[in-house]
């Protein structure tokens, strides 16, 4: 009997029943869901609502799903490593952080807290910096996932009230001859990826109106199955302009294009292992990119930045407005109601979770 069960709503709704829940019943919610946790994750979930005593709806447990994932938490990056040197806890705190922290440089002028590192340019401007990786959407889909990843990083610039002004990028592919016949099973060939994700990073930046001002292209066997894109951007802002004082009774408005089926589960695509099927099962959630609308919301938020009508702003990655609305509120420890039902859609058919 399956503990997923539909509500009698007047919208697609569902309920979960995990009382008593097995390992193989909560792999059966996994499948039915779509969701990208683990096993262990599903079961500390599992007792969460258990000792709560009550049930779980399909909109926390994709909550739960985009906030766990490898891309939203970095669990690899702060998760706890047994090496034969010893235990390293977190490899962002111990390393990364760390340096900052004991170096303590006048020159960092916001990290590890925001979209995008910033650092000082002059004692009234700084620089914000933003790189990300785009591997897995680029493999399946190189124009489109290469573009939404150059297009991700210049939200994330924006997402800190900086003018994007260069992209950048480093692109690792296997080689461009590489026989055909000794591609892997549902792996596309290096040339055609190499295409791919090269024009779709030039058609953004073109689109959007940003030049790319530098790069790196890297050739290797070891990229063959996997290819890594590597998408920057770099932006301006007026230390006065940086503004975070957020305030009870502030409105929070949902800016830039609509919401449609299009990269839903982007996030638990991303960091899963690529597979002989994922071609088939995750192509949907490579999101369409819309270089024009998100030009239009640049220069939007140049002119809130410029008049200081903002008290707070952030981007909507790929975790969506759960992640994005939600990692707000907590941020300035206050609460926030949502009306997923005033969002502009793109589909009329769409779930509240999606």
């Amino acid at each position: 009997m399956s503990r997923v069960k539909e509500s009698n709503l007047p919208f697609s709704h569902h309920t979960i029943d995990f009382m008593n829940a097995s390992d193989a019943d909560l792999e059966d919610i996994r499948d039915q869901l779509g969701l990208g946790l683990s096993l262990d994750e599903l079961r500390y979930i599992r007792d969460h609502y258990i000792v709560r005593e009550k049930k779980a709806t399909d909109i926390e447990l994709q909550t739960f799903d985009q906030t766990m994932s490898e891309h939203c938490s970095h669990k690899t990056f702060a998760g706890v490593i047994d090496t034969p040197g010893g235990r390293i806890d977190g490899l962002l705190k111990s390393y990364f952080r760390k340096l900052i922290d004991e170096l303590e440089p006048e020159w960092c002028f916001s990290v590890f807290e925001d979209n995008a590192g910033m650092v000082d340019l002059t004692d009234d401007v700084t620089i914000a910096i933003k790189v990300e990786t785009h591997n897995h959407p680029s493999a399946i889909e190189p124009f489109g996932g290469a573009a939404t990843g150059l297009g991700g990083v210049i939200r994330d610039i924006m997402g800190v009230w900086a003018e994007p002004i260069a992209n950048t990028d480093v692109l690792c592919f296997g080689p461009l001859n590489y026989p055909y016949e000794k591609l892997p099973e549902g792996v596309k060939h290096p040339s055609y990826l190499f295409n791919g994700v090269v024009d779709g990073i030039g058609s953004y930046g073109n689109s959007i109106g940003i030049p790319t001002v530098n790069g790196a292209t890297v050739f290797d066997e070891d990229y063959t199955g996997n290819v890594l894109v590597y998408a920057g951007c770099i932006g301006v802002l007026p230390k006065g302009q940086y503004i975070r004082d957020v305030k009870a009774g502030d409105y929070v408005v949902l800016a830039g294009g609509r919401t449609g089926h299009d990269g839903i589960h982007g996030v638990t695509f991303a960091s899963v292992e690529l597979s002989e099927e994922s071609e088939e099962t995750s192509r949907s959630a490579v999101q369409i990119a819309n270089p024009i609308e998100e030009e239009k919301v640049k220069r939007a938020i140049k002119q809130i930045s410029d008049q200081k009508l903002g008290s707070g702003i952030t981007d909507i990655g790929g975790g969506g407005l759960s992640c994005g609305v939600c990692e707000t509120a907590e941020r300035y420890g206050l609460g926030v109601d949502a009306y997923v039902d005033r969002i502009p859609l793109k589909a009329e058919d769409m779930a509240p979770w999606e």
